[in-house]
């Protein structure tokens, strides 16, 4: 399939590439720098609602150096953490088969990257028996170079200013909630101790209520001469870092035990939420005037050192809001420094009601937040077992976000991801034994809900090939090059698709021909929001985006019969024309317009009068 050259300021996609091709020989001109810097302002001035971000694993996407596949280690898996067969394993993705392959991220219409983190880890980690790697990137031991089983520093500066040549976003996933596990405690050698509350474990007493007097004077009202009588971590647990690991976590000031809240591992409500342990990782003590101070000048040298346009932050929500409170105005203002005007930042926050995700926008200060209540509305929705009416309540809920309607066009939506799964598994799951033909289309209207819906829509790699995976976690995240590992190699696929990266695949071409659409359209990137139609059963969704140009309307009928409708619109759009689908060429009357679909299908109309 061939694309048109899409455009960004006064040059082509294709020039650009080209242009970069150039300056990677070492060959410089006038009108390549000139040409290279007005593409890079135009992208800086892009608001965050127009992109398309992809989503991807480095290590599962595209192996393109081999010889890094072992991280320059020596030695077995235990050690390397390589093993492509094992799910749980290095499998040799890197960021130079990524960098190859920005093509065909931007054929699907994607304009940004997102990059689960490339940070050194500990490669290898887990109770005996049960040990797997970091390919994943989310045990950081240096928080300062990329990891090794992904490449180099220069590799990734290639990557960025090779994103940045065709107009491309690069976004970084990144982590403050917690680092690798290091600090064992010497009470439960497994690593599996229990929470110890605050209200039993004061840290004013080592060991309990009962225990020796320690940190004496200690309130915790957030100052440096507060912080500095906080002298002994042993307040609950007896915290220590095996030897020859001292000195593993960088920057330095991360290897001081006594920045961590060593309370053991989280019970995932009240205060452990934010103190305890996630699964067993180090917990930063984010409230330490250290640890802020730390991590604005360790992420904001990311930004001045490789010019990255936004950070998504893992496990947000146990992070202490005095924290974001400071962070996020600190960060914002490097980027602006470094001519990063439109910097997107937005949290992970696992909750699937409106309510709890805006109040880490209007507490914690958050701009964004991935928005996990759309997401499971339209699993819903697609798989049938619930009404799009549920969409409906998440986009009539948004003005509870900080900034309120207009700051909810900034949300990252997505309808699967690494962590929950794949959107086919889900349907899947409510459905299995659907046909590969049912399968496909309400794949594909899951991704044009997403696509053309409200916020910015994040596609997660893989999809547009078609993969499902057998669950959650480590079991949807499949590699995009050929895999040895066969609880991947047995999965069920979506559509037809040739082989890895075929952009003749059949979800590869729908999910394009969206992005198309909607880069078209600046009223389905930017325009207001209004719900037209929402069946409490499955059964049509009706969506107008109105500027002071006219309306497009998105219509979308998840139930599995065919459906003909009206729908109201504005007054004055009288005459309309098709985006995607068949629409009529005028509203039935004053205010209506008449619209029939097929089952599980989905049509773009627009209407250029004032609306």
């Amino acid at each position: 399939m061939t694309f048109p050259a899409r455009r960004t300021g006064r040059l082509s996609f294709g020039l650009l590439a080209a242009l970069a091709a150039l300056a990677g020989a070492g060959v410089t001109t006038p009108a390549a720098a000139q040409g290279a810097s007005e593409a890079l302002q135009a992208l800086r001035e892009r608001p965050p609602e127009d992109e398309v971000i992809y989503f991807l694993l480095p290590d599962r996407f595209a192996n393109g150096d081999p010889s890094n596949d072992l991280g320059g280690l020596a030695g077995d898996r235990l050690v390397t953490g390589y093993d492509p067969t094992d799910p749980g394993f290095y499998h040799g993705g890197d960021l130079a088969g990524l960098t190859a392959r920005l093509d065909y991220i931007q054929g699907l219409g994607a304009t940004a990257l997102w990059l689960a983190p490339v940070f050194r880890n500990k490669p290898v980690q887990g109770p005996p028996g049960q040990e797997s790697a970091a390919y994943h990137g989310y045990w950081i031991t240096d928080f300062t170079r990329v990891d090794p089983h992904f490449g180099t520093e220069a590799e990734f500066r290639a990557l960025v200013d090779a994103a940045h040549a065709r107009g491309m976003k690069v976004y970084l996933d990144i982590v403050i909630n917690h680092t690798a596990d290091v600090i064992q405690y010497r009470e439960c050698p497994q690593n599996d101790c229990g929470y110890r509350w605050a209200r039993d474990y004061p840290v004013q007493r080592r060991g309990g209520l009962d225990g020796e007097a320690i940190n004496a004077g200690f309130v915790g009202d957030g100052s440096d001469q507060d912080f500095a009588r906080l002298t002994r971590p042993d307040y609950a647990y007896s915290p220590y870092v095996p030897a020859g690991e001292e000195e593993i976590k960088v920057p330095a000031w991360l290897n001081d035990i006594g920045l961590y809240h060593n309370r053991g591992n989280s019970a995932w409500y009240g205060e452990s939420a934010l103190d305890g342990d996630f699964s067993g990782l180090d917990d930063v003590m984010t409230e330490h005037p250290r640890v802020i101070e730390g991590f604005i000048d360790l992420y904001g040298s990311w930004i001045e050192t490789y010019g990255i346009d936004g950070f998504r932050i893992d496990t947000a929500k146990h992070v202490n809001p005095e924290f974001w409170q400071a962070f996020v105005p600190a960060i914002l203002a490097r980027a602006r420094a470094a001519g990063i005007p439109n910097f997107h930042i937005f949290g992970e926050v696992y909750g699937f009601e409106p309510g709890e995700l805006a109040r880490h926008t209007q507490l914690d200060g958050l701009p964004s937040v991935l928005d996990f209540a759309w997401q499971r509305s339209v699993q819903e929705a697609v798989a049938g077992s619930l009404g799009p009416d549920r969409i409906a309540r998440v986009i009539n809920a948004d003005p509870v976000y900080a900034g309120g309607e207009a700051a909810a066009l900034q949300l990252p939506t997505f309808i699967g991801n690494h962590d929950m799964g794949r959107v086919g598994h889900l349907i899947l799951k409510d459905r299995p034994t659907i046909s590969d033909r049912e399968l496909l289309d309400r794949t594909t209207l899951a991704h044009a809900i997403l696509v053309l819906g409200r916020g910015v829509p994040v596609i997660y790699y893989g999809d547009e090939q078609g993969f499902t995976g057998d669950g959650d976690d480590r079991r949807s995240r499949q590699d995009m090059f050929q895999t040895l590992t066969p609880s991947y190699a047995d999965d069920r696929r979506i559509g037809a698709a040739s082989g890895p990266f075929d952009t003749g695949a059949d979800l590869y071409r729908r999910i394009a021909e969206m992005t198309a659409v909607r880069a078209a359209d600046a009223r389905l990137r930017r325009g207001r929001v209004l719900v037209r139609t929402a069946d409490q059963t499955p059964g049509i969704l009706a969506i107008s985006r109105l500027d002071d140009g006219g309306e497009t309307l998105v219509v979308f009928n998840t139930a599995n019969e065919a459906r003909t409708v009206n729908v109201a619109v504005e007054t004055g759009s009288a005459e309309w024309r098709a985006l995607i689908g068949s629409c009529p060429a005028r509203a039935s009357a004053p205010g209506v317009i008449s619209l029939s679909l097929p089952a599980l299908g989905y049509l773009a109309c627009v209407a250029e009068s004032p609306a």
